[in-house]
């Protein structure tokens, strides 16, 4: 287990640096000049805008300024926005946002969504399998930015169940439970199927009938051989998705004013802050590599015979 922990580790090295890179390019080929577009139509002082292309290297090649940014970043220095401030501090700002959003959004998913699919799973053909699939296809086939806004208006506006909008800055638990049950809307629905189709599977497997024949209470045979066993595939999905609830939060954070990482990339992309952009998503992709090495350790716990050499 632990030469294989290693050599995971050791794989993360060249993921990390090839994807920070790739992103690095596609902001690069979204053109035009970040130092003068700080100044809209009222231009710039060509000596100022000199300086500054000079001091955050964008006269020089791609290659070599990702370089100047991965040395830097390696070391821990995030860089500098155009605007002067650390990129670091915008993301200790946004960051703390965002990860309480995904875990309220989380929670929800993996309680809700593997209750339902428990339920279906072992209700299949009934009514209640039918009602949880017919419910989790409406979740998916609706926009994100439509349950967004319709539970703003309805759940926060008229009825003043939950808070409709996050104060800038530090939003507090009750103003991000609205738009963290939006968030995990989606990944609820697709988790509970994932979990229905992977419980009735295993319903015919051999060591659930051998469980039942010695007389073992259902619930142990549920909780013990069923569910475990059937959450192999989940947990994947699981380990994926928490990196995409913080990244993929753009219109969420968009519709509930909830200053977080998905919109300070978006403000980052549209004002060619490569600095910002590519630190938020080094972040981000740390998060994603080290879920996925979580999940395969899981694997061993969730079935003894996956063993790691």
């Amino acid at each position: 287990m632990g030469r294989y922990v290693v050599r995971r580790l050791l794989q993360m090295i060249p993921v990390f640096i090839g994807t920070t890179f790739l992103i690095y390019y596609m902001v690069y080929q979204l053109g035009g000049d970040p130092i003068s577009a700080m100044f809209g139509d009222r231009g710039a002082d060509p000596v100022f805008v000199r300086q500054m292309r000079e001091e955050f290297h964008l006269n020089d090649p791609l290659i070599v300024q990702y370089w100047y940014y991965i040395t830097d970043l390696l070391h821990g220095d995030f860089g500098t926005s155009f605007n002067g401030r650390p990129v670091a501090d915008e993301l200790k700002r946004a960051f703390p946002v965002s990860i309480r959003l995904a875990m309220i959004a989380f929670a929800i998913e993996v309680v809700v969504g593997i209750g339902l699919g428990l339920l279906s799973g072992l209700r299949r053909g009934k009514f209640v399998d039918t009602l949880v699939l017919a419910g989790t296809l409406v979740v998916i086939s609706i926009p994100v930015f439509v349950l967004g806004t319709v539970a703003q208006f309805w759940l926060g506006s008229e009825w003043g169940i939950f808070e409709a909008t996050a104060t800038v800055g530090d939003a507090t638990w009750s103003q991000l439970l609205l738009p963290g049950i939006v968030l995990g809307s989606l990944s609820l629905a697709f988790v509970a199927r994932l979990t229905r189709t992977s419980v009735a599977e295993n319903m015919r497997a051999d060591y659930v009938r051998t469980a039942t024949a010695k007389g073992l209470p259902r619930r142990r045979v549920v909780t013990r051989h069923l569910l475990r066993n059937s959450l192999i595939p989940v947990v994947t999905f699981l380990g994926a998705d928490l990196g995409a609830l913080m990244a993929g939060a753009i219109v969420t954070e968009g519709i509930f004013n909830v200053d977080g990482v998905g919109r300070l990339i978006y403000l980052a992309v549209t004002k060619h802050e490569s600095s910002t952009v590519v630190g938020a998503v080094a972040a981000l992709v740390m998060i994603y590599l080290v879920m996925n090495l979580i999940v395969d350790l899981l694997y061993a716990v969730l079935d003894p015979r996956i063993r790691y050499a």
